[in-house]
């Protein structure tokens, strides 16, 4: 499989992880839609990077690299890098306390998020003629 059939691969999963997330939140079950938001922009952040040809085995290591390859090099604004981490830190949250602050208001403020963050990083990867 070539980077680039890697690639879509990776962002179909990731599309449809948002739209399992909204059907969560519809639901309200805003933990596991949380969850599914994270896991969105996580493998975006692994696309990017697999397209630099770096590939990571842990969640914080991609976090870490993004941030180091993608806002430091100043190709994207640290927004999306703080976007990434609140997501991470919500995720962990949502997934292992009984007890979590995630609600509507939440979960839809996190989503609208990961959607410019999917749509910035399409647009990179596009760029590069990855896509």
């Amino acid at each position: 499989m070539s980077i680039s059939d890697e690639i879509k691969a990776i962002l179909k999963k990731s599309r449809r992880y948002l739209q399992s997330a909204e059907m969560l939140r519809l639901e309200r079950d805003y933990d596991s839609a949380v969850s599914r938001v994270y896991y969105a922009m996580i493998y975006y952040a692994e696309a990017l990077l697999l397209a630099k040809w770096l590939r990571f085995s842990s969640h914080k290591g991609v976090i870490s690299e993004f941030g180091r390859h993608f806002v430091k090099a100043e190709i994207l604004p640290k927004e999306y890098h703080q976007w990434l981490r609140e997501a991470f830190e919500k995720r962990q949250i949502s997934d292992y306390s009984f007890t979590t602050p995630a609600n509507d208001a939440h979960t839809l403020d996190l989503k609208k998020k990961a959607e410019q963050f999917l749509a910035k990083t399409e647009e990179l990867l596009q760029k590069e003629g990855l896509l």
